[in-house]
């Protein structure tokens, strides 16, 4: 991920090009997010942050299927 990046725009992104994402961890507000290729196979990349808009888009959610 280009860490300048927005990381909810990162995830909607992925998504749209039909990517799979899963929370890998979340620990005191710091979320780690794992981007996957689109069968949910191979993790590709990830996406970091402790962004409170993050942690609201996420709302809860494990992954992009919740």
């Amino acid at each position: 991920m280009d860490h300048m990046d927005d990381p909810v725009a990162v995830l909607r992104r992925w998504e749209d090009a039909g990517g799979m994402w899963r929370v890998l961890t979340s620990r005191a507000g710091d979320i780690t997010v794992g981007l996957f290729r689109c069968d949910g196979g191979e993790q590709v990349d990830e996406v970091r942050s402790a962004a409170p808009a993050f942690a609201a888009f996420l709302a809860g959610r494990t992954s992009n299927l919740d």
